[in-house]
């Protein structure tokens, strides 16, 4: 049996439910097209991709099973190995296997990732090379390129040179090398060659002579003013303050100059203030009370920091704060199914990074951030976040506060699904009860939180944890992933 067999079939299933999607590791095809160059476009976007990917053939472009004959597949499989050898620049050795999916049979094709990359069309210059975006085949970006180049070499973005050949004194002006200590809770060295070196060793600084270069991370993480670092202006976090519901009416903008350690506690206070707050009364006294969870916030935003495509020049970290919802949006497009968020780990584009923010206790371990806040949110009583994944960037949005009876059946849907997988990830039952308690319904209402359940299994997010129980009394639900 082919090691990627099990693999392929379930990214089918998940591409295909509980909503029909093509996701960037799979691709649908009902039979091969004459057009062998965009046949090469594809198999140059798989190579390129992390992990690499599949065709699968047998499936049309809603989602629906097609019934391939075997003389139809051989032909697919020898036209397919034909263009993997003779039209890109590196042959590329791909792999093929017929398993049988809904009793119909269907024709996967491996195509592994490469190692030097970017695998690009035979005859063109290296720019001619592709990529998966949002379940589509896109051509790469020059910039995308260069970084591709970049990693396949070794030389990561983090470890680029923001500033070269500075002086020592000079390098630590340009950088907050006591916030560094103090985030790792270490001792201040007692010379300046003890604080260079200490910078060294964590990549921050590179040796040039009898002068520095500042890295890139060490320049995102711990600049004093990003705006100095001209290749890095692009990655300052903006904050937008808008009136209203819309983008029409900014009230106010912020660049947080600062690098993403130096200026992280300062950014997320500055984003906590510009919050609405509910006025409470508890012990008699009264007080006002933030209506989003600062937690939730600063995950949020941690995440956003991490998993941004930093080699996108044109596009950074932003939030904006509307009147009825916070919404964080990084450039580049997750690496993870936004429906597994919760209890995936997550893969960081940016390892280095990711690694050294944990250590600064920017972030949580991987992947228990997004259950942190997930979990707060619900403390809240807050709509469900939506997670969205757009042409080249992704998205959380936090809802400002909001009845039950003014939710449409999408955000009860999004709510009772995340519910159950937070629960599911915990070890915890998920039932009539806990969806009630989930959103404050009475416990004399139960027939609401029956519909919101079955609305939920309609939509094919979630299952019953035992499909033989016949008793809804009795009956707990598991993610359709289980």
């Amino acid at each position: 049996m082919n090691s990627w067999k099990d693999t392929a079939i379930q990214l089918l299933s998940k591409s295909l439910k509980p909503i029909p999607i093509e996701l960037n590791e799979l691709d649908w095809k009902t039979d091969i097209s004459d057009n062998g160059n965009r046949l090469a476009q594809h198999i140059s976007a798989f190579a390129n991709y992390p992990g690499g990917g599949f065709l699968a053939f047998g499936i049309d472009n809603n989602g629906q099973s097609v019934n391939l004959r075997k003389e139809t597949m051989d032909i697919i499989i020898q036209k397919i190995g034909n263009i993997a050898r003779n039209n890109l620049a590196q042959p590329i050795g791909i792999d093929h296997i017929v398993t049988c999916y809904d009793e119909i049979p269907v024709l996967f094709v491996h195509i592994p990732e490469y190692q030097d990359k970017p695998v690009h069309i035979r005859g063109k210059d290296i720019y001619e090379s592709y990529k998966r975006s949002a379940g589509q085949t896109v051509k790469l970006s020059r910039q995308e390129v260069k970084h591709l180049i970049a990693a396949s070499t070794g030389l990561e973005y983090e470890n680029n040179i923001a500033a070269s050949h500075i002086h020592s004194d000079e390098v630590l002006r340009m950088l907050d090398y006591d916030r560094y200590f103090t985030l790792l809770d270490k001792r201040l060295p007692d010379t300046k060659q003890g604080i260079l070196e200490s910078l060294t060793d964590d990549g921050l600084l590179k040796k040039a002579g009898v002068n520095w270069d500042i890295t890139n991370l060490g320049a995102i993480l711990f600049a004093k003013d990003l705006n100095v670092f001209k290749s890095l202006q692009r990655k300052i976090v903006r904050v937008i303050i808008y009136k209203d519901n819309s983008r029409v009416n900014a009230i106010k903008e912020e660049g947080i100059l600062k690098g993403y350690a130096t200026g992280f506690e300062g950014m997320i206070s500055y984003i906590m203030d510009q919050l609405p707050t509910n006025e409470v009364i508890e012990a008699a006294l009264r007080q006002r009370l933030k209506i989003y969870p600062d937690i939730a916030i600063r995950e949020f935003v941690a995440n956003a920091i991490i998993h941004q495509e930093l080699s996108i020049t044109g596009a950074g970290v932003m939030v904006e704060v509307f009147k009825d919802r916070i919404e964080i949006t990084n450039p580049g497009t997750p690496l993870v199914d936004t429906n597994r968020f919760i209890d995936s780990a997550p893969k960081s584009r940016n390892e280095t990074l990711a690694s050294l923010m944990r250590r600064l206790n920017i972030c949580e371990e991987r992947g228990s951030g997004v259950d942190r806040a997930i979990e707060v949110i619900e403390e809240f009583q807050l709509p469900a976040p939506k997670f969205i994944r757009g042409d080249e960037y992704t998205r959380v949005i936090i809802y400002a506060p909001l009845p039950l009876t003014k939710m449409n059946n999408e955000d009860r849907i999004r709510a009772c699904y995340q519910h159950t997988c937070l629960h599911y990830v915990n070890n915890e039952a998920v039932n009539n009860q806990s969806v009630r308690k989930r959103f404050n319904i009475n416990k004399n209402n139960v027939s609401f939180a029956s519909k919101i359940i079955a609305d939920t299994i309609d939509a094919g997010f979630i299952k019953p944890s035992d499909p033989d129980n016949i008793s809804k009394k009795f009956a707990s639900y598991i993610p359709y992933w289980a």
